[in-house]
């Protein structure tokens, strides 16, 4: 059975880890297991038998032996893992710290060596202060940024994410936001669309914030042109935040200096810029003029 594309999955995700404890458990004659089902955001508790276990009220089958760095999800008939293969290998992977990451052909797209993607979110969303505002999330992602904006009151935000695929990963990480949910309803709008080409329609000074965490310059050249900062300069009010997410790529092989590079075309399109964690942080300069939208 096939999962369904983008409904909200609300089973049991499972890792190595969390069969194998419950193994143990059992093995060791308890009749119950206490743990996650999640991937950290709660605790429940299974009930353990020799040929099954139960959880909220339903059987489940002991998993075949599971591979590492793999989440999976219970799909109606079998447990199975949380990626897929469509020209590229997009895969959700379990963490330490709880909130997974995601792969696609096996470069991660999220950090996790030093902390977790989540808290890693949170703290580059705390520097547009987005309390009361009305935030741009130009790549979604697995929706850790609207994540941590909602936790801190924001006023709305507006995520763009183009990857089906991604949007799929969403709909089984449990610490991916939902439009549903209830602190998310009537606050967070998420789109299956392109931002590079759909920002050309927003409207201008739209946003107080902006959060704008592309893939590599390699994969996607276009978000990080002169035209897009442009538009990001357009549709920010004036004296509005930008976190644009640069990393240091290519900087030990090259002498590339990506985030020097975006400072300088964020400057050029009206911002006043200074680097900040991994990426750079720029307000939109008081007295400058944003290029109007064509008509």
């Amino acid at each position: 059975m096939t999962l369904p594309r983008h409904a909200r999955y609300d089973g049991p995700v499972l890792t190595r880890e969390v069969a194998d404890a419950m193994r143990a458990a059992f093995a060791a004659g308890h009749a119950a297991w206490s743990g996650s089902f999640d991937l950290g955001r709660s605790r429940g508790e299974a009930t353990l038998s020799t040929t099954a276990w139960r959880w909220r009220d339903r059987d489940y089958p002991w998993p075949d032996a599971l591979k590492e760095r793999t989440i999976y999800v219970w799909d109606g008939a079998a447990f199975v893992a949380a990626h897929r293969y469509d020209g590229a290998l997009i895969k959700l992977v379990p963490t330490e710290w709880g909130a997974p990451t995601f792969e696609i052909d096996g470069i991660k797209m999220l950090p996790t060596s030093q902390l977790s993607p989540y808290a890693d979110a949170q703290r580059k969303v705390a520097l547009v202060a987005p309390r009361g505002k009305h935030v741009l999330d130009t790549c979604g992602g697995l929706g850790y940024f609207a994540r941590a904006c909602l936790e801190d009151g924001v006023g709305s935000v507006h995520s763009f994410e183009k990857n089906a695929d991604v949007l799929w990963l969403r709909s089984l990480n449990p610490w991916s936001p939902d439009v549903a949910d209830d602190d998310a309803r009537g606050r967070l709008l998420l789109e299956h669309a392109d931002v590079s080409t759909r920002i050309g329609t927003l409207p201008d000074a739209a946003y107080d914030a902006i959060l704008h965490d592309p893939p590599r310059f390699g994969i996607a050249g276009e978000l990080y042109s002169q035209a897009f900062y442009d538009e990001l300069a357009r549709v920010l009010r004036p004296r509005g935040r930008l976190f644009h997410y640069t990393g240091t790529p290519n900087r030990k092989t090259s002498g590339r200096d990506v985030p020097l590079e975006v400072a300088r075309r964020l400057a050029k399109a009206g911002f006043a810029t200074e680097l900040a964690l991994d990426g750079v942080l720029a307000s939109r300069a008081p007295g400058t003029r944003a290029a109007s939208r064509a008509r």
